[in-house]
């Protein structure tokens, strides 16, 4: 994994002097026909076998989170819906345009964090 260097300043102390961090280096992207064709060079599936399954997923997840359910995929992770409210004195007094930060939550599987642990790190020129 490649970083590269970044100057911030301290948002809580304006004042305070910069400090450099390191970033990771998004070194492109992969699209999802790379993916199902490196998935077809690893099995016995056609390349639209593989694309009709990774379609299915990417139809079939939103709809189980939409229904408040957690969605395990295996040795990758687990996919949840979270958010966050304003908070009301009384229950009564609650609705739904309290509901704010909308959003996935994505916890990897301990098989994925071990391999995140045997991550290499080098210097982007």
């Amino acid at each position: 994994m490649k970083y590269r260097f970044l100057e911030r300043q301290n948002p809580q102390d304006r004042q305070s002097p910069a400090k450099v961090y390191v970033t990771p280096v998004n070194d492109g992207r992969v699209t999802q026909q790379e993916i199902a064709e490196d998935i077809v060079n690893l099995s016995s599936l056609a390349r639209g076998d593989v694309g009709n399954v990774i379609n299915s997923v990417i139809d079939t997840v939103p709809k189980y989170l939409l229904m408040g359910k957690s969605v395990n995929l295996g040795e990758l992770g687990t996919f949840r819906i979270s958010f966050s409210s304003k908070g009301v004195d009384d229950p009564k007094d609650f609705t739904v345009d309290k509901i704010s930060g909308i959003r996935v939550v994505f916890t990897p599987s301990v098989e994925l964090k071990r391999k995140l642990a045997t991550i290499r790190f080098e210097r982007s020129e």
